[in-house]
């Protein structure tokens, strides 16, 4: 306990905000897969390069920065939506190199339909954050349970290619909340709003 003519030392946070980094490369990863997944191109190194570069280590690093400020809401979302790329990638590269199984339509729906889970509960949380991450943690949402039902389901290439032009809203609603942030704190004022925070 301090003396009563101590002095308190306060230390003050003078380090960037980490989340803009993980929006980012999170949005950014999401759009470009979701860009297969609506059926524009097949799936390529490019994707497996952002899902390990930029929305894995990218996003654990800002999850990490989140956790020295205290922020335990983006710490737990960052990491584990890069860890969920790293194990994407995983999934894939496993199966590729002969080390292990490929994982079957029932299994990825299970893998998903967690991720799907997860996602719900996270968006709950941003019920006390802004409007534009809100929309963020919907559509990831929705994304995932598309996602699930459509290998759980066998669905049509019109229903995986309808879930991929969902996916890349979602994606762009990221970059717009990360991008926002950036200039908005650049310019010292509101360039793109965030939307009102729900107290």
């Amino acid at each position: 306990m301090n003396e009563p003519n101590e002095p308190i030392t306060q230390i003050k946070d003078t380090t960037g905000n980490p989340a803009p980094l993980g929006l980012l490369g999170f949005g950014m990863t999401t759009v470009l897969l979701n860009l297969h997944n609506a059926g524009f191109y097949e799936l390529n190194s490019m994707i497996l390069a952002m899902g390990i570069c930029y929305g894995g280590a990218a996003q654990i690093i800002a999850g990490i920065m989140e956790w020295k400020k205290g922020n335990t809401f983006a710490t737990t979302a960052f990491i584990s939506y890069g860890s969920f790329w790293w194990s994407l990638v995983a999934l894939i590269l496993l199966a590729k190199l002969g080390w292990a199984g490929p994982s079957n339509d029932t299994a990825m729906a299970a893998y998903l339909a967690m991720w799907g889970l997860f996602t719900a509960v996270m968006f709950i949380g941003t019920l006390r954050l802004n409007r534009a991450l809100q929309i963020v943690f919907a559509t990831l949402t929705i994304l995932f349970f598309l996602l699930a039902i459509g290998d759980f389901t066998g669905a049509s290439p019109g229903f995986k290619h309808a879930t991929g032009y969902e996916g890349i809203f979602c994606g762009f609603s990221a970059i717009y909340a990360g991008l926002a942030q950036v200039l908005n704190e650049l310019s010292h004022k509101i360039v793109l709003p965030l939307g009102p925070v729900t107290k």
